[in-house]
């Protein structure tokens, strides 16, 4: 077979951003590691060489695979407003390339990409509930990683370091989201099979919570712990991304382990109640049922 040439993707050098990185990264995974060189650079005669000129350069053309944003009216938004930045480029014209598949494209594009755009074109990604504290995001996790004044410029050398991460963090997202594909239909099916549908029973790790939450039954989910032979009753939420239960474990429970949670339950296996009252685990599935259905009489 012959050689595959070697894939020149540009972008500008000095600080890096999320958008650039993931760009660069989701363009080597599609392609190889081994057939792309990454070129950092502000020259314009280096952007002329690139078979990929990215979040430089001024120019939104997919037919010539240039995906910048920064120039006079942008390059566009989605339907939502939210407008696009490099990585978020890359991802509408090269992501199914790389997923081949609709609905895992669309979920990278609302979990990780989405929200990396936002950052980028200015956009507040959420609100804080507590004035001054703010959550660790992957923008700050790469800000982290720049060089600090004292540091000297050593951009390039960091942008290459960084890289691998985030082309680990491409990957991780697609296998989990082809994963969590397959797995909704299994929460699916234990949902229609559930004689009670308050407490639903799943018989593996699957990606319950997503499904579970646009149900208006289900109250407690027990299924097996990721690791050993442990069971769990977890709570149900009706938004994924709060910390409110449509119903909490009993307040009698929480806090409490091993025998002592045994005396409260009267449930022989009860290993462990969360203080938050959402979580509690037990030696096996029996003893996880007796729980949740306490629970749902409590």
């Amino acid at each position: 077979m012959p050689e595959q040439n070697i894939i020149r993707i540009v972008t500008h050098s000095g600080t890096f951003h999320v958008d650039d990185m993931f760009a660069v990264a989701t363009l080597q995974l599609l392609h190889g590691v081994e057939h792309t060189e990454i070129v950092r650079s502000r020259e314009k005669s280096v952007w002329e060489s690139g078979d990929y000129v990215l979040d430089v350069g001024g120019v939104y053309d997919p037919k010539t695979k240039r995906y910048d944003h920064h120039q006079h009216g942008g390059a566009g938004a989605r339907d939502n407003g939210v407008p696009y930045s490099s990585f978020g480029l890359v991802w509408k014209h090269h992501g199914m390339e790389l997923t081949q598949d609709e609905e895992v494209w669309s979920t990278i594009d609302t979990e990780l990409v989405i929200p990396v755009d936002m950052a980028d074109c200015g956009i507040d990604v959420y609100t804080p509930t507590n004035p001054g504290i703010h959550p660790i995001l992957i923008h700050r996790m790469l800000v982290q990683m720049r060089p600090t004044w004292k540091e000297g410029v050593i951009h390039d050398e960091r942008f290459m370091e960084l890289l691998p991460f985030a082309r680990r963090m491409m990957e991780r997202e697609i296998i989990t989201a082809v994963d969590r594909k397959e797995g909704r239909h299994f929460v699916e099916e234990a949902y229609a099979e559930a004689s009670d549908k308050r407490l639903v029973v799943l018989s593996g790790g699957y990606p319950w919570s997503e499904v579970l939450s646009t149900k208006p039954e289900p109250l407690f989910v027990v299924k097996p712990k990721s690791a050993g032979s442990h069971w769990e009753v977890e709570c149900v939420r009706s938004d994924v991304h709060t910390f409110t239960n449509r119903k909490s474990l009993p307040l009698e429970w929480r806090g409490y382990a091993g025998e002592e949670l045994v005396a409260r339950t009267g449930v022989p296996g009860s290993v462990f109640c969360h203080n938050g009252g959402f979580i509690a685990v037990t030696e096996n599935k029996e003893s996880a049922l007796r729980l949740a259905k306490l629970a749902l009489d409590a």
